[in-house]
């Protein structure tokens, strides 16, 4: 009975152990282990974060004042007042 229920446990162990190799906690335990990684990773990945959403704003911005001065064109009466307002305060702020 006592070796029956050991090769049970054994191959139950051999599963766990294919589910790790499968999973590659060997890798992910390295990289959390060298906090040096870790903070260059975080730093680099701030850095490109601040980056990108700089750019993303700049070329949104340069969009919609672009549609903005395209619907000044079109001389709706109410709209347009406000939209050349909005317009000149943009371009007075470069």
């Amino acid at each position: 009975m006592f070796f029956k229920n050991n090769k049970k446990i054994e191959s139950k162990i051999d599963q766990i152990i294919e589910k790790l190799e499968k999973s590659n906690l060997e890798d992910f335990t390295n990289i959390m282990g060298s906090k040096k990684q870790i903070i260059i990773r975080n730093f680099l990945a701030g850095i490109f974060r601040g980056v990108g959403i700089g750019i993303g704003i700049t070329i949104i911005t340069a969009i919609l004042v672009l549609f903005l001065r395209h619907l000044v064109t079109l001389n709706i009466p109410v709209i347009g007042e406000y939209i050349s307002d909005i317009v000149e305060i943009v371009e007075k702020s470069r």
